[in-house]
């Protein structure tokens, strides 16, 4: 009976108050066998509970098509990024669980639209807001994701350093903060280093994605290693192979002396093309973002229905707020349950619920700060308040 118990508990377990953090040092490879060892079993859990994997994923990597698509971004991952191949192969061997279920986690949908044309099937999102004036800098970002997401992640604080130069960004040396779902590289998320980059993800579903081409994954992966704003363009545009699929980054660098905030987003690259395709909005001081799963600039078809209604009734529901001046007025926004079945902060307890907020990050430039929450911020404290710790 307890056996049965266990096996039954990963599908059953309410939102736990707790965000596991591991701080972690060494190679590409022992960062990710860290992860990998350390939240073994929230990473089995997860793989054992996520749908599109099981029902789609692997089936179609069973075939000949799926595998072709699989390969091909393999190899071209292998050629840009190494290093984090390595890294994602540490996680697999800590955790004791298979890599190209890993790998395929990381592809998302290009399997399925590059292998057999099918659209996306898997609902996801999450909301950010930037406010940036003379008072106030903030970056603040719910992670919305499947509803067996819920429980199944934790922040990395990772340090790294290489003899060579790595990847073809050739980095030496990484130091970044980043929440990660399970089995997943950071950088996919909220995220910040240590040289005072912070940024937060958006998915965007674009209708043609591109096998053997850089998944949006290791693109936001290598984004923790950006110095510089023009370093971090040079990473996204990802010239000479370009993004396999598309989303949306709200980015700024704390010691910025122009103080602007950004909002980028990226499309796969065009068929012929060589580099992934931007939409750069800047955020000056004196003004305020919002941004959810949609294109909102670039002109680009887009799969997931699901995601597109989400996205317009969360960019209404913060259309009917004032313009957001402060932390305060953020987290209110944020904490918003109207809106039915695509509401900002998402909580319903429905067992068919596909998707769930599973956590809620503040980041406060002027204080150096980000609070975490892994329930509705209007209703609960922080569960930590983490330092943005920057390199000397």
């Amino acid at each position: 009976m307890i056996g049965d118990n266990l096996m039954m508990a990963p599908t059953n377990i309410p939102r736990r108050q707790a965000i596991p953090v591991l701080y972690t040092r060494g190679s590409h490879y022992d960062v990710g066998f860290d992860m990998g060892r350390t939240f073994a079993s929230i990473i089995k859990s997860f793989l054992q509970l996520c749908n599109p994997l099981n029902e789609s994923y692997l089936p179609l990597y069973n075939k000949d098509e799926g595998r072709k698509v699989y390969n091909e971004t393999l190899e071209s991952v292998k050629k840009s990024f190494p290093q984090y191949i390595r890294e994602l192969e540490g996680i697999a061997d800590g955790a004791q669980v298979e890599f190209h279920k890993l790998f395929l986690l990381h592809m998302d949908e290009i399997t399925a639209i590059c292998a057999n044309g099918t659209q996306a099937v898997a609902p996801v999102g999450c909301s950010s807001i930037i406010v940036n004036n003379e008072k106030s800098r903030v970056l603040a970002h719910t992670e919305d994701a499947l509803a067996a997401t819920l429980n199944h992640f934790y922040f990395v604080v990772a340090h790294i350093i290489n003899d060579t130069p790595q990847g073809k960004h050739k980095v030496k040396e990484e130091h970044f903060m980043s929440l990660c779902y399970a089995g997943h590289l950071p950088g996919y998320t909220m995220s910040y280093n240590h040289h005072g980059l912070v940024f937060t993800i958006n998915t965007l579903s674009a209708l043609h994605l591109r096998s053997g081409k850089t998944p949006r994954h290791f693109i936001t992966r290598s984004l923790l290693s950006a110095e510089n704003f023009d370093q971090a363009l040079t990473i996204l545009k990802d010239e000479g192979v370009g993004a396999a699929d598309g989303c949306s980054f709200n980015m700024t660098f704390i010691n910025d002396e122009s103080r602007k905030f950004y909002n980028i987003e990226m499309a796969p690259v065009l068929e012929d093309g060589t580099a992934s395709r931007l939409d750069i909005k800047e955020v000056c001081c004196g003004s305020h973002n919002c941004h959810a799963n949609r294109y909102e600039r670039l002109c680009i078809k887009e799969a997931n229905q699901w995601l597109l209604d989400s996205s317009k009734s969360r960019m209404n529901t913060f259309a009917d707020y004032p313009s957001p001046s402060c932390k305060d007025d953020v987290v209110k926004m944020l904490s918003d349950c109207s809106g039915g079945d695509y509401c900002v902060f998402n909580e319903n307890n429905s067992p068919d619920e596909l998707v769930k907020t599973i956590a809620v990050g503040v980041f406060d430039l002027n204080k150096k700060t980000i609070a975490l929450y892994s329930d509705n911020p209007s209703k609960t404290k922080p569960h930590c308040v983490l330092p943005l710790i920057l390199k000397d």
